[in-house]
C-alpha cells in the first residue's frame, strides 16, 4: 500500500518513522511518502494561501498550488478509478471510524491533503471528484485543530495497522475495541496478580479458557453498554447467545426480533 501526505509542515509527520508504522516503512510493507506543499509554490516567499473571497477572518489555501501538488502525487488516478483515494481532513467532514479505516486499508493508494488556516479552497475537492477521483473529507471529532497533520497521523496509523503482516497477532484486531465483535474491548491485566491492594479477577488465573472467554465477553458487553450504548444498538440480534441476552437484560436492554432497545440504562461509567 502507498500513502502520500502533503503538508506545509512535513516535519510534523516525523513520528511516522517510529513503532510499527516506521518498521513497516523500513521493511517495504508500507510505502509512505511525505511532501512539502510549498515545493509547488512559485514565488520567492513560497506562498500557499490568500485572503478569503467575500471577506472574513483567516486565510484560505490556494487551489492553484494544491492542484499542481495533487496532480503530481495522484498521478494517473483518473485513469485508474478505485485504486486511488484523496482524503481531506476537515472539521466539516464525515467522522473517521473503524469501518472507514478498514475500507481505506483496501485502497492501493491513499493521498492525504493536510489543510491549514481556514482550510483548502473548496474547488480542489470538487475538481478531483469531477475527474473521477474518490474524495473523502474526514473529521476526527466535533472539535477544531490548527491543521490536518494530527488527523493525518491518526489516519495513517489506523489504516496501516490493518495491513496484513503489520500486527504480530491478527487476533488482536478482532478482539479490540471497535473490531469485528462490535463492542469495546474488555479490561486487560498482566503480572503481578496483586498490585497495591488490587487483585486480578480470579477467573483469569484459572486456566479455564472457556470461562475466561465468557468473562471477557460479559465485561465487553457491560463496558460497551455503559460507555457506548450506541454500539449496543448496532449489535446483530442473531449473533447474541443466551448468556449475551441475559447480560444485556441485566444492563437494562430489551432484546427483540427487530433489534435492541434500552429500557433502563445503567448508571455511571465502568472502569
Amino acid at each position: 500500500m502507498r500513502i502520500d501526505v502533503v503538508s506545509i509542515f512535513p516535519e510534523y509527520l516525523a513520528p511516522l518513522e517510529l513503532s510499527l508504522v516506521g518498521k513497516a516503512r523500513r521493511t517495504g510493507l508500507l510505502d509512505l511518502r511525505v511532501h512539502d506543499l510549498r515545493d509547488w509554490a512559485h514565488d520567492r516567499h513560497r506562498t500557499v494561501d490568500d485572503s478569503p473571497l467575500g471577506g472574513g477572518a483567516g486565510m484560505v489555501m490556494r487551489p492553484d498550488v494544491w492542484g499542481e501538488a495533487l496532480d503530481d502525487v495522484l498521478g494517473g488516478a483518473q485513469a485508474h478509478p478505485g485504486e486511488v483515494e484523496l482524503v481531506v481532513p476537515t472539521p466539516s467532514g464525515l467522522p473517521l471510524d473503524q469501518r472507514t479505516a478498514e475500507r481505506l486499508a483496501t485502497v492501493p493508494h491513499v493521498v492525504v491533503a493536510c489543510g491549514r488556516y481556514e482550510g483548502i479552497d473548496a474547488r480542489v475537492a470538487e475538481h478531483y471528484r469531477g475527474r473521477g477521483v474518490a474524495v473523502t473529507e474526514l473529521s476526527l471529532g466535533d472539535y477544531v485543530l490548527n491543521g490536518g497533520e494530527v488527523a493525518a497521523l491518526v489516519l495513517v496509523e489506523a489504516v496501516a495497522r490493518l495491513l496484513p503482516g503489520m500486527v504480530g497477532n491478527p487476533a488482536s484486531l478482532v478482539e479490540e475495541s471497535h473490531g469485528a465483535a462490535g463492542t469495546l474491548e474488555y479490561p486487560v491485566y498482566t503480572r503481578p496478580p496483586e498490585w497495591r491492594g488490587h487483585e486480578v479477577p480470579e477467573v483469569l488465573l484459572s486456566g479455564h479458557h472457556a470461562r475466561i472467554e465468557r468473562w471477557r465477553r460479559d465485561q465487553a458487553l457491560e463496558r460497551t453498554a455503559r460507555r457506548r450504548p450506541d454500539l449496543i444498538e448496532r449489535l446483530a440480534v442473531e449473533d447474541l447467545d443466551r448468556r449475551d441476552r441475559d447480560i444485556l437484560a441485566e444492563l437494562g436492554w430489551e432484546v427483540g426480533d427487530e433489534g435492541l432497545r434500552v429500557v433502563s440504562p445503567p448508571g455511571g461509567v465502568a472502569d
